[in-house]
């Protein structure tokens, strides 16, 4: 188990996109947004943060494969890069979810937004724990101290039940 300190459920919210849904996910990062783009859209930094392993590097469009990874197991899932305007906005598909990261200066570094749109409203506090520790292990990343890729079954001995049913409660209909 890694020093991640994860912090509480926050700065997440979840709105109707269309007949889907929407997890508005928003975190004030340390550095400008250069950096941030990099870790975005490289593979090898991906590989590092990411709940998902990237075939290519994800600044150019096109037809791509994420591969979710749980220890051994891999599933591939098609993706395409349908935007990717450096440093300010990389949208893609993964499998049936749209992703879409904005990447806003601010005097502190870098305001990123992340706009997940999904089918089942009963998926937003899954969803949003797993963000969350992502965003967490990015952070401490692009800090300089990394601890490693926790995805897949690995979350839950890092708070992921805890953060999945607080998100449960403060993102309640």
């Amino acid at each position: 188990m890694s020093d991640l300190e994860s912090g509480p459920a926050r700065d997440a919210t979840v709105e109707p996109d269309g007949a889907r849904w929407a997890l508005i996910f928003v975190r004030d990062l340390r550095h400008p947004p250069a950096k941030v783009w990099a870790a975005l859209t490289d593979p090898g930094r991906l590989d590092q943060w990411a709940p998902f392993a990237a075939a290519r590097d994800l600044s150019v469009t096109g037809d791509t494969t994420l591969a979710m990874v749980d220890g051994p197991d891999r599933t591939d899932l098609p993706a395409t890069v349908r935007r990717a305007d450096a440093p300010e906005v990389l949208e893609y598909t993964w499998g049936d979810d749209l992703l879409r990261w904005e990447l806003e200066p601010i005097p502190e570094g870098t305001r990123l937004t992340l706009r997940h749109v999904f089918e089942h409203r009963d998926e937003v506090p899954m969803f949003a724990a797993g963000w969350h520790l992502c965003a967490a292990v990015l952070t401490r990343l692009l800090d300089g101290h990394p601890v490693g890729v926790i995805r897949g079954r690995d979350a839950m001995s890092h708070g992921w039940e805890t953060l999945r049913d607080a998100y449960a409660k403060e993102l309640a209909r």
